[in-house]
């Protein structure tokens, strides 16, 4: 604990190896502290990054922790962040091992936990032909039988305003997963409700609609071939796309008193602005822990909140 860094990045992922590169190249004494839970680790692939397009993720991390090697100023541990205070001298981290250290600045990139439906045979098969993403996976489906899986939720049924929402959300995102393929079924798991127009646009763009209750998913292995319904029936699926919520997979930002704000996709982003500062003073997040999920994203920020790191530190002569 006696060494105060000018700043600890919390996760080892795109965004937080990003920020530490970034770190580094400014000889600024950076420690990452990478629990090893990366949340696009179930991915076949990573979709739509320049330079690294279909590369498995593991691969893409182990290439940027070979980076970091390079630069002297950067430390790398395993471990997790368990607890967090501002204190003397900066930021307070406390590990899960026992580990105190203390930065000036702190990069929050702890990732977020992805909440899917609960479908018998959807874990097996998310990242690869189950994804909510179709820019990340929708190339590797392509031409395929493709379904899209409506949000539902307890108690939004019928004509009011969060259910019109999530009808529109289901109606959305068969339109755009058009792109990829001709052949595509929203699977409403219930009766549609859908208004007039909503049914006229998804005739008109050729988008089946089927109101079967869904019971599961089958396939052999990873792959999947069936969407099985509650009355035993089934059909023919080579991909589906499922919505998902996004919550803060650490308390850390809470700890540190960092604002959140709701989006689309999560209920507790942590609200930055264009350095990824968060309303803390000193304290920025990065990746999907504040902005929509991607690598390329992640990466950006990450790069964007170290520079706004380097630029705070060097405005207080430090």
């Amino acid at each position: 604990m006696d060494e105060i860094w000018d700043c600890i990045v919390v996760g080892g992922g795109a965004a937080g190896l990003s920020a530490a590169l970034v770190l580094g190249r400014a000889r600024r004494r950076t420690l990452v502290v990478d629990a090893g839970r990366p949340s696009n680790a179930p991915a076949h692939g990573i979709g739509g990054l320049l330079g690294h397009d279909g590369r498995p993720p593991a691969e893409l991390y182990a290439a940027g922790r070979a980076e970091l090697a390079a630069y002297p100023s950067v430390d790398v541990v395993a471990g997790e962040v368990v607890a967090g205070r501002v204190g003397e001298g900066g930021f307070v981290l406390d590990l899960a091992d026992g580990a105190r250290h203390v930065g000036r600045r702190v990069v929050l990139a702890t990732g977020m936990d992805y909440r899917y439906p609960d479908l018998p045979g959807l874990d097996a098969r998310w990242g690869g032909s189950v994804f909510h993403c179709p820019f990340c996976h929708g190339w590797e489906v392509r031409d395929g039988a493709l379904g899209v899986l409506a949000h539902r939720e307890p108690g939004a049924a019928g004509a009011g305003d969060r259910a019109a929402e999530l009808r529109a959300e289901g109606v959305h995102r068969s339109l755009l997963l058009r792109a990829w393929s001709d052949d595509v079924t929203l699977l409403t798991d219930g009766p549609a409700a859908l208004t007039a127009d909503e049914a006229a646009t998804l005739e008109r763009a050729g988008v089946v609609v089927d109101e079967r209750p869904v019971a599961g998913l089958d396939g052999p292995e990873r792959a999947l071939t069936h969407v099985v319904f509650a009355d035993g029936t089934r059909r023919p699926l080579d991909g589906l796309l499922v919505p998902v919520t996004l919550h803060q997979r650490s308390t850390l930002a809470d700890q540190l008193g960092a604002a959140t704000r709701p989006t689309p996709l999560a209920p507790d982003a942590i609200d930055v602005d264009l350095f990824m500062q968060t309303s803390v003073a000193g304290l920025a997040a990065a990746g999907d822990v504040s902005a929509m999920p991607s690598v390329a994203n992640a990466i950006a920020a990450g790069s964007m909140a170290a520079s706004g790191v380097v630029r705070s530190l060097v405005l207080e002569g430090l």
